[in-house]
């Protein structure tokens, strides 16, 4: 899963990132307006962490121009304000959820983790296909109840492929997925990490749909 955090605090986007790939996530990083608007518009996000005060252009006008152009991701804002007006402005631009600063760097991962699932169309924070479990919060997969050790990159693929359970995912999607901005992206390793993963969670959770990509679980008629 891919998420873009635009903060103008350098030290604080450094602590969120740290934090959100510690949780399994590739993410992009912009320390102004005109620069996460831009990413926004043109990059594929599974959700947005985004300040309401930014450099360049406010956050929240980048919200309202990405609305506007149709861009569906979830989006958390950031705002050091405290007035309610201003949290409902937020709501009300297209924003789905926000938490004031100071936060908890938990806070910020737990909604995170909740709008990332829901767009997907999931309610807990347990993803589930036959015996194969993905524990969002502990960035923890079992299958049959034993642990399963996996790569950042191999995690990555699996909950991407489990947040879309049933779905044909392509390959350029899941690489689109799978890195950040500035990663020299090949789509052939999504089949070496199909691959590897086959071999941990078994060779017939993941389907490969001839032509189209990959499809985790039982295959759907139609």
């Amino acid at each position: 899963m891919r998420l873009l955090v635009v903060e103008d605090d350098a030290d604080l986007n450094r602590q969120l990132t740290d934090s959100l790939v510690e949780a399994g996530y590739a993410v992009d990083t912009a320390f102004d307006g005109e620069e996460g608007h831009f990413l926004g518009d043109t990059e594929p996000y599974d959700a947005v962490v985004l300040d309401l005060g930014l450099p360049k252009i406010d956050g929240l006008s980048v919200l309202e121009n990405w609305r506007r152009d149709g861009h569906k991701m979830p989006v958390l804002i950031l705002t050091a304000r405290d007035r309610w007006s201003d949290k409902v402005a937020g709501i009300d631009a297209g924003a789905d959820d926000y938490v004031a600063k100071p936060f908890h760097m938990e806070e910020i991962l737990a909604r995170v983790r909740a709008l990332v699932r829901r767009a997907a169309g999931h309610a807990s924070n347990e993803l589930t296909c036959g015996e194969l479990r993905l524990d969002l919060r502990a960035s923890r997969v079992t299958l049959n109840g034993s642990p399963i050790k996996l790569t950042s990159h191999e995690y990555r693929v699996l909950s991407y492929l489990m947040h879309h359970q049933g779905k044909v995912i392509s390959r350029t999607e899941l690489t689109e997925h799978l890195y950040e901005q500035d990663f020299d992206r090949d789509s052939n390793t999504v089949e070496v990490f199909v691959g590897r993963l086959r071999k941990k969670v078994g060779s017939d959770l993941i389907e490969t749909v001839r032509g189209l990509g990959y499809r985790l679980g039982e295959p759907v008629d139609g």
